[in-house]
Formats: structure tokens, C-alpha cells, sequence
């Protein structure tokens, strides 16, 4: 079993706590149906926020879908002048015998503009 790392991101609508629950939660189901894994197979999850997000740490989310005994982070994005907004951002590591090639990064909605060159 390799270790890989997978991608995603999900612009959010508006700075609140449920929204965001349901977006980040969203984002990480997709994660995990999309490469056929299971929360077993998650080793650690990195989420990101940009600046004008406050109202919760995205990694509740990942908390309220029962994902409790894996290691989690939230930071902040650097604050770039012109960057899409209310985006969250997450790296998942994961064990997996897929090639790095195959490893499905997903972007949702309007997040998918961010990578057009790995968004699935």
C-alpha cells in the first residue's frame, strides 16, 4: 500500500458555520467516493481557509461525518490580492495501491476553476 495525496477544494457561498459544514463535508465525501476509499484508509487531512472565513474551522466538518480518530489541521491561505474567496482547501493522505495518476482531485463548483489542470 502506497502513501498518496489528494487534492481538493470548494468555494463557499457566504461565511457561516452550517454552510460550511455542509460544503466541507460535501468536499470530503467526494474525496473519498471518488478514489474508492474509506475513512480507514485516510492517514491525515490538511484544510485551508482563505482569510475571510471565520465562522468555524473546516475540519468540524470532517469531525461531524464521525472521521475522529485521524489527524486534522486547519491554517489559513495566504491573503494573495485577486484570489477567488471564501475558498476551502483540503490535502488529503491516504493509502492507496492506485498510481498518482489515477488519484481523482475534486473541485467543487466554482473551485473548480482554481486547478483546471487536475480537476475531475
Amino acid at each position: 500500500m502506497a502513501v498518496r495525496a489528494v487534492r481538493g477544494a470548494v468555494q463557499l457561498e457566504r461565511d457561516d458555520a452550517r454552510h460550511m459544514d455542509e460544503q466541507v463535508g460535501a468536499l470530503l465525501t467526494e474525496v473519498l467516493r471518488r478514489n474508492d476509499l474509506t475513512q480507514d484508509d485516510l492517514i491525515s487531512v490538511w484544510f485551508t481557509a482563505t482569510p475571510d472565513l471565520h465562522s468555524d474551522f473546516p475540519a468540524a466538518a470532517a469531525r461531524n461525518l464521525g472521521i475522529t480518530d485521524v489527524p486534522l489541521i486547519c491554517a489559513q491561505e495566504l491573503d494573495i490580492e485577486g484570489a477567488m474567496p471564501r475558498v476551502v482547501r483540503l490535502l488529503a493522505h491516504i493509502e492507496s495501491d492506485r498510481p498518482r495518476s489515477e488519484v481523482a482531485h475534486v473541485y467543487l463548483g466554482a473551485a473548480a476553476a482554481l486547478r483546471k489542470d487536475i480537476a475531475q
